[in-house]
Parts: C-alpha cells; sequence; structure tokens
C-alpha cells in the first residue's frame, strides 16, 4: 500500500513561463487544455509564418512581457546557487539536508551582496 505523500503531485501549477523553446503548438496546446496560463514567446520564425498566412494564421499567442522578466530573475538566481558545489551536484541523500545546503548557499549570497 502506498504511503501518503510519496509520488506525484495531483495538483496543477497555476501558471508556467518558459523560454522560446517550449513555443512549439503541441505544448501550447496542452497547457490550454489542462488550464494552466503560460507566458511563452513566439519564436521568429513561427511569428513570421503565421502572419505570412493572413487572417487563417489566426491571433498571435498572449505574452506577458513582465512576467517573462521575472522569469530571468527566478533563473539567474538558481544559476548563482548552482555555483556553489554542493548545491550542484546534491550529494546530499535526505531532502532536509539538501534544504540546509541550499540555504547556507543562499545566505552566503546574500552576505556577498
Amino acid at each position: 500500500m502506498p504511503r501518503p505523500g510519496l509520488g506525484r503531485p495531483r495538483k496543477k501549477p497555476d501558471s508556467l513561463a518558459a523560454d522560446r523553446a517550449y513555443s512549439n503548438g503541441p505544448v501550447r496546446e496542452y497547457l490550454r487544455r489542462r488550464g494552466i496560463r503560460h507566458t511563452i514567446p513566439e519564436k521568429s520564425d513561427s511569428q513570421a509564418a503565421r502572419l505570412r498566412k493572413g487572417s487563417r494564421g489566426g491571433r498571435p499567442p498572449g505574452f506577458a512581457e513582465d512576467r517573462y522578466k521575472k522569469r530571468n530573475t527566478v533563473e539567474r538566481a538558481i544559476n548563482r546557487l548552482k555555483q556553489f558545489r554542493a548545491v550542484a551536484t546534491r550529494y546530499d541523500k535526505r531532502g532536509y539536508v539538501f534544504l540546509g545546503t541550499a540555504i547556507a548557499a543562499a545566505l552566503a549570497i546574500w552576505l556577498r551582496t
């Protein structure tokens, strides 16, 4: 009998911010079908193809620029955390030990700034 709290979470995220690599139709369709708001910039070649089709190309996908800027901030913070070897390699076996390591690295970054 499976123990509670194990396995994948049964909740879906409210929103998702991704880069241009996830700008394809199937990804957007999947997110739309699950009711997940998304902020994904459109690739320039996809935009050109859509505009070439004229009115048959459809509307441009919604894009919130301010939300995308926040994604960049979070990504840069994670990359700074990964500069600490213990965080990047995750040798810690237990989750609470790794959490302590990540907090110590975040404190070191905070004290340096």
